[in-house]
Formats: structure tokens, sequence, C-alpha cells
């Protein structure tokens, strides 16, 4: 998907008060920076940021941190946040996923949610896919010991490689759905925006838990 570019995008979201600036200093200490024990809940490749807004106040008493690589993107997604002045648990971070380990120390991390992620559709670049086995691995280092990554997608292709990644890598699946919202677990679901627009073309939403 081709990105457009917005001007200023990068300093705007430099300046924001919402983005934490040289998050790398707070691994193993996100506690201290949210200023309680409260879980820490993280989405990688947050979008336009409508999930973890409407998940975030929901819950006040979890923690979240949305990841995004791209600046005109995140912008859409602090527009929101901006509105929630209320809002004390969350948080953006304008990172790319390949240096996640940089972030969280061993279990400070206890869920994972991969929404929509690329599907990365040349086998060569497998491993870039959030739900590879080489992700995976990544995330069994700072993901608490009972904790779990949620994946949700459209992309058929990319849900089977996660299956199949997931059994190879040793982690266990729950919850498998082949279309969410005819599904028992639609209770509770949150959409995407990407979700919202797939939906409404018909497109059957597929879903997964998966733990260790």
């Amino acid at each position: 998907m081709r990105l457009r570019n917005i001007s200023g995008s990068r300093e705007q979201v430099a300046e924001s008060r919402f983005v934490v600036q040289e998050p790398e200093c707070h691994k193993g200490a996100w506690k201290e920076f949210f200023g309680n024990e409260h879980p820490l809940h993280i989405e990688i490749g947050t979008g336009k940021g409508k999930f973890l807004t409407a998940l975030s106040t929901l819950n006040p008493d979890i923690n979240y941190l949305g990841i995004e690589k791209y600046s005109s993107v995140l912008l859409r997604a602090l527009q929101k946040r901006e509105e929630m002045e209320e809002c004390r648990n969350l948080y953006f971070l304008r990172f790319d996923a390949e240096e996640i380990l940089n972030l969280f120390d061993r279990g400070e991390v206890a869920r994972i949610y991969l929404n929509f992620s690329d599907p990365w559709p040349k086998d060569r670049h497998a491993k870039r896919r959030l739900t590879s086995k080489e992700y995976l691995k990544r995330y069994d280092q700072f993901l608490a010991a009972d904790g779990a990554v949620i994946f949700k997608s459209d992309n058929r292709g990319l849900f089977d490689f996660t299956l199949e990644q997931a059994k190879e890598a040793g982690w266990r699946t729950s919850e498998i759905t082949y279309d969410l919202h005819r599904s028992e677990y639609i209770q509770g679901n949150i959409m995407t925006e990407y979700e919202e627009k797939f939906s409404a073309l018909g497109n059957p939403i597929h879903r997964v838990i998966l733990t260790r």
C-alpha cells in the first residue's frame, strides 16, 4: 500500500506530548513511566489509532502503547488522542518493530495486538511478517508468561502462514475463527479502520490468539 506523505508530520510527531521520545530509555521501567502497576498492552502497527483509543477508554486500569513506524499515519492517531484530555493510559511510539527488543524487558508486556499487519506477500520477505517465527521469538523475550498475542487479518494467506509459524515456533493457538463477525468470539471485539472497511466489502475477518 502506498502511503501519502504529509508535510511536517515528522516534526509534529516529535513535538507531541503523547509520543514517547527516546522510548528505549524506558525499557524495564514502563510502570514508572505510567506511574502505576497496571498491566501493559501494546499494538504493533497502530495505524490511525481507532482501536487503541477505544480500548484505552474502556479499560482505564490497563496501560497502552501504540507502535507505528510512519509519521504520516501516526499523526492521525495523535489527532484522536488530542480529544482525550482525561486519558492517562495511552501513549504512542514512532518506532520500527524490527528493533522492538530495545523497548521492553522480560515479562514486561501482558498482551500484544497485531491488527491487519502488512502481509509482505513475497516469499523472500516472510521474515518481515509480524507473525513470523522470527518475530514470535522476539515477542517471547518480553511477553509475560501468561501473556498473549492477538492477531486479526482479512488476508487468508497471512492467517494460514501465522498458524503454521506458531506451530513451528511451539506456540499454542486458540479461539481460531475465519469469520470473526459471525463467530462466538465477536463479543467485545473492537474494530479497526481496516476492519470496518473490509467488513463493509463483505470480506471475512480472521482472528487467532497465540500463547506459549
